[in-house]
């Protein structure tokens, strides 16, 4: 506990160091060749990442026929400027798609200098491979379309598979949340913890955080027996008498996670705590949180949070804000990224 308290103190100073070097440091408002815009996704995501840089949220015009056509327009010059277009591909996936492929296309035809969209959640990820006859790579077909649109490269945030990045012929910088997650669990202090990562996908990801919490590290067995049901066979690793914190990539209609919550406390875990990066909490989802024997789910704000879900207790939202912000002036300023990734 006093190694995670030393931590938790280094962590805030080096923080209150990193504030201060950027008051001394040239502010991005000064760069008339950064700009940074959004589309209707996650507006408070992108005002919250304008802030932490220091420029204003580009001005432009996003509205809709009567038909439900997507109309963008431009309200400023973006010619030669190195434009950061933040719009995750979230509910309903399919019309903020478009909108994201509009919005490049009036860049690329404005004559923007470059554009990184920056895709805080990446749609349609989970069909990555063809685990069926006949199916599509939907990630794919994704990734070239935003290349064809006219993304010269992509800022991800916790793709359901690290694989994907290889599905763009464009630079791709691949952010975790861990490094926000981690820090809130570190300050937390839970005792007896161990990272449990709910399916065999996953493991890479929760050995990383367990590693990063210095706790060890337990594996449910899940079995899919159709699209958005599973059913949840065993668990792998000793979970008696622990504190058990799941960590997953996307939580959607939270069958999986109030499965695995109850197969571990079934094996005797004392408590669980779940977190995800991706929130998305499709239909029966909050109600199914609200009523699980979860102790408190965790989730970034890579997507917004539906109105019922600010509603439930349980439920916090962390801000990765500050993340994709310091990830922004590193592509812009031609800097490392990898320093994140810690």
């Amino acid at each position: 506990m006093d190694a995670q308290k030393s931590d938790a103190a280094k962590s805030a100073a080096d923080g209150a160091k990193t504030a201060a070097e950027r008051k001394r440091s040239p502010r991005l408002s000064e760069d008339k060749r950064f700009k940074v815009f959004c589309g209707s996704a996650n507006r408070p995501l992108s005002e919250e990442i304008c802030k932490f840089v220091g420029v204003p949220l580009g001005e432009s015009k996003l509205q809709r026929f009567a038909d439900g056509e997507v109309y963008f327009q431009l309200l400023e010059n973006v010619r030669g400027v190195d434009v950061f277009l933040v719009q995750p591909t979230c509910h309903p996936v399919d019309e903020h798609l478009v909108e994201l492929l509009i919005m490049m296309d009036a860049l690329k035809r404005a004559s923007a200098g470059r554009i990184t969209v920056v895709m805080p959640y990446y749609g349609y990820a989970r069909q990555d491979r063809k685990d069926r006859p006949r199916v599509a790579i939907t990630a794919k077909l994704v990734a070239d379309l935003l290349s064809t649109a006219g993304a010269n490269r992509a800022l991800l945030v916790d793709l359901h598979a690290a694989q994907i990045q290889g599905f763009f012929n464009i630079p791709v910088d691949h952010l975790f949340a861990s490094p926000v997650l981690v820090s809130y669990f570190r300050e937390l202090g839970l005792p007896d913890l161990t990272v449990v990562s709910p399916d065999a996908g996953g493991v890479e990801r929760a050995r990383f955080f367990a590693k990063k919490l210095e706790v060890p590290l337990a594996i449910v067995d899940k079995r899919r027996t159709d699209m958005n049901v599973t059913e949840v066979m065993h668990v792998i690793g000793d979970v008696r008498d622990r504190t058990c914190l799941i960590l997953d990539d996307i939580i959607d209609t939270a069958g999986t996670l109030v499965g695995t919550v109850e197969a571990l406390l079934a094996q005797g875990a004392k408590k669980v705590y779940a977190c995800a990066s991706h929130p998305v909490l499709s239909g029966p989802a909050v109600e199914r949180i609200a009523n699980s024997r979860l102790e408190q789910l965790v989730v970034t704000n890579t997507i917004p949070l539906r109105e019922d879900a600010l509603r439930v207790p349980k439920i916090k939202v962390l801000s990765i804000a500050g993340l994709l912000g310091r990830a922004i002036e590193s592509i812009h300023m031609e800097t490392s990224v990898s320093t994140l990734f810690n």
